[in-house]
């Protein structure tokens, strides 16, 4: 077998135009011509604009600009997740929150220029895959092009000639093609055989699943909602906005949507490792919880675990947090009871050293009879060891003991400024004072009370509770982003590692009655597969059709040839 060297042939031209239409026809991407500038008129412009718009690399530049414009969005406090988060940086950087406030980028994925970004790159890939995937569709259902006339010319060639008849050949060849997943059909006196169809459909997947992508994305934004909701055991909640310690959502998202159920917080449970290096770990967190769905819903149990939460239609519950709530009963002067709650206090580190506030805004007078507001700092350490009064040695409640501060005047709750119910704002608080004339400040452990001084009532410490934080989202979507992303990565692996190519097997009778046989491949891209591929199918063929006795008697050696095909395929 030996590759057939030719100089300069007369009809150079005729098989340079055959090359290029099989190039041509190999490709699925559109042809784009170039425009005639000077004759451009409005419609020709608009062509020429649309052209552009629906090409791969606008459609790149494109993603590659909004990757860009969502880095803002990440960085920089956005109003429609922090309102409190933006005014800070506003009053900290007053000349910077005007520009950032002119260019949008306190409200990044609403502004006009992201939008703007997000619906070209939708027209933009719409306009792309819609004519590439009718193209590839008609491919589909065409045959591989015949032979080029002169395939010396085509990248991996080899030839040799056989005793066989050129029909043996072809059949050999049709079957051999088949065999390894060709598309093959005969084409005259060529067998024509075409591979690697996935490449475009990998490539057409990603990009449509890009659309998916982008719909998905938008459509959550939209649409999404998330809140947070504290309660303590015993206590429950109802999907409904008002129930939320803090709520926010997309543009278009109405009360409407919420999904309807509600829960009760039956019992939390959490488990820490109580030596060793990770001493004070956690080992379980989890609450226990009764839940119904709709107004008439049975009652139902579950656990709601860390990275477990209870899924109730579009909406999923998550256990975030979690912390400690004593239970402090109030009594004026006369003994009646003002006030009696658990009160949830904010954990300060790992061990839930936590602080909080008390504030008792109605039904307390004082000695004299005078109406007046109770506030109490409260610092609480679950496993209080003596002598450090400042942190918690566990997480547990080994040693509970709640640390209070004592005030009365006015609480700053009815100047309508809003304020933190875990703050106490004591610019209208006057101190109690003991014995002493400093300020009323004792530890409690469960069961002990505090007395006020001048028979102004006293403080309980009962007992104590536990609260668990929870998150509910709903995050419409989601699923179809997910697959768009596996879909996504899939597309663009099969678009970069599977090669199209095709392949041509010539047989015919020679001037002197004997079979000469030429092999040709062409790839869509320059690879080593061509020409490799192209030697493993013509060691397998020459099997079948062995090479006939040169002049001298030599018979040739089929190993080797098919060797030699490879190594002068590449070669080219």
């Amino acid at each position: 077998m030996s590759k057939t060297t030719t100089g300069a042939p007369a009809d150079a031209t005729a098989d340079d135009q055959d090359l290029g239409t099989a190039g041509s026809q190999l490709s699925t991407a559109p042809k784009e011509e170039l425009p005639n500038l000077p004759s451009l008129g409005v419609i020709g412009w608009a062509r020429w604009f649309w052209r552009q718009l629906t090409s791969m690399r606008v459609a790149l530049l494109l993603l590659l600009l909004l990757s860009l414009g969502a880095i803002p969005g990440s960085l920089i406090p956005q109003s429609g997740t922090d309102e409190t988060k933006v005014a800070d940086f506003r009053s900290a950087n007053p000349t910077l929150g005007d520009v950032y406030d002119k260019l949008g980028l306190f409200h990044v994925y609403s502004s006009v220029w992201f939008s703007a970004i997000y619906i070209l790159l939708f027209v933009s890939l719409i306009g792309c895959i819609v004519p590439r995937t009718w193209q590839f569709v008609g491919q589909l259902r065409g045959r591989p092009p015949g032979a080029p006339r002169r395939m010396t010319r085509l990248p991996a060639y080899t030839t040799w000639r056989t005793e066989a008849e050129p029909e043996q050949v072809r059949e050999a060849a049709l079957a051999l093609l088949k065999k390894r997943r060709f598309r093959a059909h005969l084409a005259g006196d060529a067998v024509a055989a075409e591979k690697g169809y996935l490449r475009e459909v990998g490539n057409l997947a990603f990009h449509i699943a890009l659309i998916v992508l982008l719909t998905a994305f938008a459509w959550g934004q939209l649409f999404k909602m998330e809140g947070n909701k504290l309660v303590v055991e015993g206590d429950g909640f109802s999907n409904t906005i008002t129930q939320y310690d803090d709520f926010k959502s997309g543009n278009l998202f109405s009360q409407d949507d919420l999904d309807p159920f509600s829960f009760h917080l039956d019992d939390f449970t959490g488990t820490y490792e109580t030596s060793g290096p990770n001493k004070g770990t956690p080992r379980t967190y989890q609450a226990a919880l009764d839940y119904s769905v709709g107004a008439y819903g049975k009652d139902r149990k579950t656990i709601v675990k860390v990275n477990e939460p209870l899924e109730i239609g579009d909406s999923k519950v998550y256990l975030t947090a979690h912390g400690y709530a004593p239970v402090i009963t109030v009594r004026d002067g006369k003994g009646n009871v003002v006030y009696s709650q658990a009160v949830p206090l904010l954990p300060l580190d790992s061990n839930v050293t936590s602080s909080g506030a008390i504030k008792v805004m109605d039904g307390y007078r004082n000695a004299k009879g005078v109406r007046e507001q109770l506030g109490f700092q409260a610092f609480f350490l679950p496993s209080y060891v003596p002598g450090n009064e400042v942190a918690s040695q566990f997480p547990a409640l080994t040693n509970p003991v709640l640390n209070l501060e004592a005030y009365h005047g006015d609480l700053g709750v009815d100047s309508g400024i809003p304020q933190s119910v875990y703050q106490l704002d004591k610019s209208h608080l006057k101190e109690f004072k003991n014995s002493k004339g400093e300020q009323l400040r004792e530890n409690l452990k469960p069961g002990e009370t505090m007395q006020l001084p001048g028979g102004a009532g006293s403080v309980t410490y009962e007992a104590t509770k536990e609260w668990a934080n929870f998150q509910i989202t709903r995050q419409p979507g989601s699923g179809w982003a997910l697959g768009g992303a596996i879909t996504a990565i899939f597309g663009l692996a099969g678009s970069l590692f599977i090669q199209r190519r095709r392949v041509w097997v010539r047989a015919v009778k020679g001037d002197d009655g004997v079979t000469v046989v030429e092999m040709a491949g062409l790839g869509r891209s320059e690879s080593a597969k061509v020409p490799e591929e192209l030697g493993d199918l013509a060691g397998i063929l020459y099997d079948q059709a062995p090479g006939a006795p040169t002049d001298t008697g030599a018979e040739s050696d089929g190993v080797s040839d098919s060797d030699a095909a490879s190594a002068e395929g590449a070669e080219n």
